[in-house]
This record gives C-alpha cells, sequence and structure tokens, in this order.
C-alpha cells in the first residue's frame, strides 16, 4: 500500500485517489470507481453483496452485544474493541453450517467461538487475576455464577499503580440476536484491599429467566480503585481494568 511521505497530509479524494489516515501514517489508494447501483445488482458482484449482508448481520450482532454490556465496558475496553468484537462476530456467522452463503447467521453459528474474548487487550483477564475462577452456567433454572478461589490480593493480582483495591464484576446476558433484544443481570463483590491479607470471595450469582431459549454469555471483569480521605473512587486509567468473556452456553 502507498504511503504518503512529506509535511503535508491529505485526508479525503483527490481525483482518482483516496488519501486517508492509520495507525501506520496517511496512506493512498486508487478510487473505487464502481457504484453502489452496480454492486447491487450486476451479477458480477453476488459475492460482495453475500460478503456486504453477513458482515452487517456480524456487526449488528456485534453492537448488541456491546449495547447489553455498556456500563461494564465503559470501566474495561480498548479503542479496537469494536473491531475486534465485529471481527470475531464475523467467524461466528462463517461458521452457520445449515445457511446458505450471505444469509448465514449468528444465530445459526458456533457462539462460543466468543468464548475468552477480552474486551480490553491492554489487560487481559488471565494475565491481571492469577487465580482460578470457575464459571457455571444452569440453562434450566438460569442461575449463572462465578467461583474465585481463595487469594492473597498483592500475590494474585496484578494491580495498576496507585490503585488501593479492586472488585470483580460477573455479568450474564442473555440475547436473542434475531429480535434485538436482550437481558442482563450484575453482581459485584465488595471492594477488597490490595494487601497481603489472605481473602475468601464469595461466589457471585447472576438470575436470568428459567428454561431460556436463546444464547447465554457469562462475563467476568476485574476493575481497579483508590481510597482518598476514606473514600472509594475508581481509577481513571480504564486500561488497567479487565472484562472477559468466561463462558458461553446456547440452547
Amino acid at each position: 500500500m502507498p504511503k504518503q511521505k512529506g509535511f503535508i497530509n491529505i485526508d479525503g479524494t483527490l481525483g482518482d485517489v483516496t488519501f486517508y489516515k492509520t495507525k501506520d501514517g496517511y496512506m493512498l489508494r486508487p478510487k473505487n470507481q464502481v457504484s453502489r447501483e452496480r454492486i447491487a445488482t450486476d451479477p458480477a458482484y453476488k459475492r460482495t453483496r453475500e460478503n456486504n449482508a453477513e458482515f452487517t448481520n456480524a456487526a449488528n450482532a456485534s453492537k448488541l452485544l456491546r449495547t447489553a454490556l455498556r456500563t461494564q465496558m465503559q470501566e474495561a475496553k480498548d479503542g479496537r474493541v469494536v473491531s475486534r468484537l465485529t471481527t470475531e462476530m464475523l467467524k461466528v456467522v462463517k461458521s452457520d453450517p445449515v445457511s446458505k452463503r450471505g444469509k448465514r447467521t449468528v444465530e445459526n453459528g458456533n457462539l462460543d467461538l466468543l468464548r475468552d474474548f477480552e474486551f480490553n487487550s491492554n489487560a487481559g483477564l488471565g494475565t491481571t487475576m492469577l487465580v482460578q475462577y470457575h464459571p457455571l452456567i444452569d440453562r434450566v433454572s438460569g442461575k449463572l455464577s462465578v467461583s474465585i478461589d481463595p487469594l492473597i490480593p498483592e500475590k494474585a493480582i496484578r494491580f495498576a499503580q496507585g490503585a488501593s483495591h479492586f472488585k470483580l464484576v460477573c455479568a450474564a446476558v442473555e440475547i436473542n440476536f434475531a429480535g434485538v433484544q436482550f437481558n442482563i443481570a450484575v453482581a459485584e463483590s465488595a471492594s477488597l484491599p490490595l494487601n497481603e491479607e489472605p481473602v475468601t470471595i464469595p461466589d457471585l450469582n447472576v438470575q436470568l429467566p428459567a428454561a431460556s431459549t436463546q444464547p447465554l454469555f457469562l462475563v467476568l471483569g476485574i476493575v481497579f480503585g483508590q481510597t482518598v480521605n476514606g473514600s472509594d473512587y475508581s481509577l481513571t486509567d480504564k486500561t488497567v481494568n479487565a472484562l472477559k468473556i468466561v463462558l458461553v452456553d446456547v440452547p
């Protein structure tokens, strides 16, 4: 891909060349000469239309999951979480074994591909919390839970600079991708000091509708804070918090 050089950086289209900015600098490419009408109707672009349809399906599903977890993601996400999650959703769409190309869907695909997805690539849960956790989904009762092994915070938690305490967050999400609907339930631990005292954290239990016929997602996160004059505050640096899909269950 050609790259711009010099002190004048152009962003946009000039003649038959499009200039655009990336993380690697300003780049350029030939202007697309194909009209939208041709792409929408020309048999030569059938594969393009199929790819566009499936990408749209993945993007919509990604947006719905992010909407369900909006509050939790405010504490733990990176700048590319939208594109990263959409990429994973597209893999789910392409794993649909029953639908024709261009009509494959998230709900018919292998949603377990989303398990272990990290919403914050800067702080993975597995590298931040060095202790075993045990997620559980009981579809019949609608109970979802995470149990955490006893730990010594100063040894088992890789905490952010300036942090004095942490809490664990568990979110359970039921999603109807076709109907664009979701239910969410959240449980949090108490704020726990980052010291050498052994800690036993009570199980984080959440309740969704019993006998659900929709996909269920269990998410676990850790959030850091600091105590100032007896009051607890969240750290302003959100890149240190972790949030991860730890279990997926489909009917």
